[in-house]
């Protein structure tokens, strides 16, 4: 029996490698054809997953995509994409368009490879343990769990924290403060997911509280840490209405996403039609979420020229069948609504740009609670010695958050330091930073379009 199955993958192994060399994968980009953007073809043999390996792709270089026709109904898989650069502009940058033709391409490297890992474009690492997190949110969580990885010699190297409905999750890497390397002491690692699982707890009790889980891991993490987060969420159940059946769309200033599902019963497909605001990474948290579900894009039609996004999904379960009832389809809609909204940016944003050390980004989102501010999103990078943080802050009690606020934070943090992009506080910049800015860089704490040729 067990013979048989190796011998069944194997030649499963084996026909995949030979439709890929009779068909090799083939990457067209166009900067002729349309006057305002690049035209990105791509064909390749068909399998499931593809459509999200090359989105993620064109998303991890910062492309936004204005337009996209999909194909990939049977054997061959046949996309159109009309991207820009993230200042909207052409893609003309030589090494941008040979990434993407290597990546997209018949190299043994890319995303139609057998091998391929998941996360394409993020060089892998062991130099850092991986913390995964979800749990109740509420005012100053990121804080204390910053505080609490300082106490235990933890450096936080890159993370990402979502927030929504209530519920966060969060993707750490963190090194050990003296080795800048992985942690991988086992004791050392429980202790670590102890007690952020005690942050975690916040002393809340009742039904309406989920248990909180941690997830501590010193091997490599491969996967994608937008797809870590949306699972992470997925499995919390945010997408789960709250009580009465009341959707919270726009409580926290997120507009709900206009999103219906119905079957072509002739064609045996169900239709996914998706109106909203753009913004980046749309098309990846939907493609996304609709894989995961095990959801087969067979054709698609992408329009987000304007302020809003069209998304029209033709798709079939991963059986064959559309869906099935009416519970699953107020189940793909819910989901989808929820994907979308996890990423809206809600709160007023800041960038933190300053070197890097330990315990950098526990002091910062320490005044940020001393100051009554929450965090609702955040993206932590380090790249050499700098540190690249951004942070979508709101008031904890729920009101816009105040100018004079915001410019107190900035005369401690430093005004060159952090800085205020969009929204609607206005906090002016003085010429030069405060000596307690100064003093605070050194200081280290240790408390419905039709189908067709996309053209412009």
């Amino acid at each position: 029996m067990d013979v048989c199955l190796s011998y069944s993958y194997n030649m499963d192994d084996e026909i995949a490698k030979f439709i890929k060399r009779v068909n090799p994968p083939r990457v067209v980009i166009d900067n002729e054809v349309c006057k305002d953007v690049t035209v990105i073809k791509v064909d390749s043999a068909n399998k499931h997953g593809i459509l999200l390996e090359v989105v993620q792709v064109l998303t991890e270089l910062n492309l936004t995509i204005k337009k996209a026709y999909i194909s990939s109904d049977g054997g061959w898989f046949m996309d159109v994409f009309n991207v820009t650069d993230h200042e909207g502009n052409k893609v003309t940058d030589d090494m941008v368009l040979e990434y993407i033709r290597t990546s997209l391409g018949p190299d043994e490297s890319s995303c139609f490879s057998p091998s391929m890992r998941s996360s394409i474009g993020v060089k892998q690492s062991v130099d850092f343990t991986v913390i995964e997190l979800t749990g109740t949110d509420r005012p100053g969580l990121l804080s204390e769990l910053c505080a609490v990885l300082m106490d235990l010699q933890c450096n936080v190297v890159n993370a990402e924290i979502w927030t929504h409905r209530a519920k966060a999750a969060a993707v750490l890497q963190v090194t050990d403060e003296e080795t800048c390397s992985a942690i991988t002491d086992p004791e050392r690692l429980s202790k670590i997911r102890k007690l952020l699982g005690y942050v975690l707890t916040g002393g809340c009790s009742g039904r309406r509280f989920r248990e909180p889980k941690t997830t501590v891991s010193s091997s490599l993490n491969e996967t994608h840490t937008d797809r870590k987060l949306h699972q992470l969420m997925f499995a919390d159940r945010d997408y789960d209405e709250w009580e009465n059946n009341v959707d919270d769309g726009d409580k926290c200033g997120r507009v709900v996403p206009d999103v219906d599902v119905s079957n072509l019963h002739d064609l045996d497909y169900s239709i996914v039609m998706i109106k909203c605001k753009d913004r980046p990474k749309l098309l990846f948290d939907t493609v996304f979420t609709l894989t995961d579900m095990k959801y087969v894009v067979s054709h698609a039609s992408i329009d987000a020229e304007g302020p809003e996004a069209y998304q029209e999904y033709y798709i079939r379960h991963t059986d064959g069948s559309p869906v099935k009832s009416e519970a699953e389809r107020q189940r793909v809609i819910k989901c989808l609504k929820a994907a979308i909204q996890r990423r809206v940016s809600e709160g007023l944003k800041l960038e933190l740009c300053t070197s890097d050390r330990v315990g950098l980004l526990s002091d910062v989102t320490r005044i940020f609670r001393e100051n009554s501010l929450t965090v609702t999103r955040a993206e932590v990078k380090t790249k050499g010695d700098k540190a690249l943080n951004t942070f979508y802050v709101r008031d904890a009690s729920g009101y816009q958050v105040d100018a004079k606020t915001i410019e107190s934070i900035r005369q401690v943090i430093g005004q060159t330091i952090l800085q205020v992009k969009g929204g609607n506080t206005d906090a002016k910049s003085s010429p030069q930073d405060s000596p307690t800015g100064f003093l605070f860089g050194v200081f280290k704490s240790r408390s419905f379009v039709n189908f067709g040729l996309i053209r412009s």
